[in-house]
């Protein structure tokens, strides 16, 4: 493991994060806020974290964060999988734990598009025969 900046984008949904990891102490910034500032729920902060407990690498790495696009569960998602890209930079012996956890793989699940003559994707209007 050689001494740098590791890059790694992450995606989930709409949101879109651009990871790096530099050798450090664990702190995690994100969007120039410490991740408790960031992050309201304890829940998304696990997220977060995950790839790096999985890999035991929590003290090894600061992580700088620039994410934008989406709501708080879709940032978080899109941080964890850019963090476990850029681990897989730093380290390709991290792939076997990061895969069976299935943090590599981009989750797939979008919103569906409005249909015309709908409310929403599925919501119909209110139907009365009379």
């Amino acid at each position: 493991m050689a001494n740098g900046k590791y890059y790694g984008t992450g995606r989930r949904k709409t949101s879109v994060a651009r990871v790096y990891l530099v050798p450090g102490t664990g702190k995690i910034t994100i969007n120039k806020k410490d991740i408790d500032e960031f992050f309201g729920l304890e829940t998304l902060k696990t997220i977060v974290r995950q790839p790096l407990v999985a890999t035991e690498t929590t003290e090894k790495f600061d992580v700088l964060v620039n994410v934008y696009g989406g709501g708080t569960a879709g940032q978080a998602g899109a941080i964890r999988h850019g963090i476990s890209r850029a681990l897989l930079e730093a380290d390709e012996d991290y792939r076997p734990s990061l895969k069976k956890a299935g943090f590599l793989t981009r989750d797939p699940r979008m919103k569906e598009r409005r249909k015309y003559g709908l409310k929403k994707a599925r919501k119909a209007p209110q139907f009365s025969k009379r």
